[in-house]
């Protein structure tokens, strides 16, 4: 097991971590910092060969793990992840809503499936899979934190309109679920990435990929894209003792991006 380069050996002793998206990216370096300061990590995702090989690098690390498949677009799908999570490992801690997608396009050019397709599964499948959390944590009497990842959509999103929409709906979600949930012991935060260099920029076509990593670093203060581990410490401290008293929040993980400069031509 790797250990933590921020945090102390131990942090999340005792906790059960959920991870959607967990098997590649940035949802698997969270379960890793996780895993690493003593959690015990449930992953989930669509791609069942995936999961397997992220849990096959978990356990040789020493991690206490559950990989499952899971459709966040289905409901059903969600509460009986969440099932089998707290079957597998009697409670229930903490859930990132790690999983998510998109396609760079005009908004011209979307049309009404794939617009649907990223809303279900960037804003429906963080409320399903936070209810069907929030439902199995109160039935238990615990209390529990949810932790969103969300997108540096704050002043548009060109190129991107679908996903920007989805994104600010589940940072709106976030504040409504912290007020609702706070009186029950559940705290909802969000974590905000700037560009990260992490596998999911391969998916992109060439060009994208290619304009990511020379002209958008000129527009970040800090001069370079993010880092898949800068995401997974700020959901460590949410995660732990640290984030006991925040709720409601987003956090900005993205070298001050959202403050200033242009990505995107218009």
């Amino acid at each position: 097991m790797r250990p933590s380069a921020v945090f102390r050996p131990g942090l999340l002793d005792g906790q059960v971590v959920l991870v959607t998206g967990g098997g590649s990216g940035i949802g698997l370096v969270i379960a890793q910092e996780c895993a690493a300061l003593g959690a015990r990590v449930a992953i989930g995702g669509r791609k069942e060969e995936r999961l397997q090989e992220a849990a096959a690098d978990l356990r040789a690390g020493g991690a206490d793990v559950l990989a499952a498949p899971v459709d966040i677009r289905d409901p059903q799908a969600c509460a009986d992840w969440v099932g089998t999570a707290h079957a597998r490992f009697g409670q229930l801690d903490v859930l990132v809503n790690n999983a998510g997608g998109q396609f760079p396009s005009a908004a011209l050019d979307i049309d009404p499936k794939g617009w649907r397709a990223v809303i279900d599964t960037n804003l429906n499948g963080t409320w399903f899979m936070s209810r069907a959390f929030a439902r199995q944590v109160l039935a238990d009497g615990r209390e529990g934190r949810i932790i969103n990842i969300v997108a540096n959509m704050w002043r548009g999103f060109p190129g991107m309109a679908h996903t920007g929409a989805a994104r600010a709906g589940v940072v709106n979600l976030t504040r409504s679920l912290a007020l609702e949930w706070a009186t029950k012991g559940i705290l909802v935060n969000a974590i905000a990435p700037g560009v990260i260099r992490s596998s999911g920029l391969d998916t992109y076509p060439e060009p994208v990929r290619a304009m990511l990593e020379t002209e958008v670093p000129k527009h970040i203060p800090l001069r370079r894209l993010g880092t898949m581990d800068d995401v997974a410490w700020a959901v460590a401290y949410l995660a732990g003792p640290g984030g006991r008293y925040v709720t409601g929040e987003t956090f900005c993980v993205d070298g001050g991006q959202q403050h200033w400069g242009t990505v995107f031509p218009v």
